[in-house]
């Protein structure tokens, strides 16, 4: 399902109503403190030079109460509206829900059985991704950690 979408949360929802996790799948995005250190390459990937703004949310995204992945995502802010910053600011609202108007699309750059560097014990697959816009420009820069939640009782 990771592969057939643009957004790991769209995927993620199809995943929650395909193994009836939750009627309806909704996931959320709670906000956890702290995370890893930027990523080296994070800039360079993203187009931006080290004097340009840079996002970053760490989420535990869940669906019917089971953790489903634990993802890092650090982002630019100028290519999103400002109504979109302040969502992603204010709410649980899910990285993937809140830029869907843009129509940006995901560039798988890794993916790994297991837990890559960062993610939590019990980390059964990890993705790095970036999202691009339309033109071309880096919107996001993602490593998702996916639990042993998603596997069922």
């Amino acid at each position: 399902m990771l592969a057939a979408n643009e957004s790991a949360t769209v995927a993620l929802e199809q995943w929650c109503t395909t193994r009836r996790f939750a009627d309806p799948a909704r996931v959320i995005a709670d906000t956890v403190a702290g995370g890893p250190a930027e990523p080296t390459d994070a800039r360079a990937l993203l187009g931006i030079d080290g004097a340009s703004a840079l996002g970053f949310r760490h989420v535990r995204l869940s669906c019917g109460g089971r953790v489903l992945s634990e993802a890092y995502n650090w982002y630019v802010p100028g290519r999103l509206t400002p109504a979109m910053n302040d969502t992603l600011e204010r709410t649980r609202t899910p990285f993937g829900k809140v830029a869907a108007p843009l129509a940006f699309r995901r560039e798988r750059l890794a993916t790994r059985r297991g837990a890559a560097l960062g993610c939590p014990a019990g980390t059964v697959l990890s993705h790095r991704a970036l999202l691009r816009l339309p033109d071309g420009h880096p919107l996001a820069l993602l490593v998702e950690c996916y639990s042993t939640a998603n596997l069922g009782d």
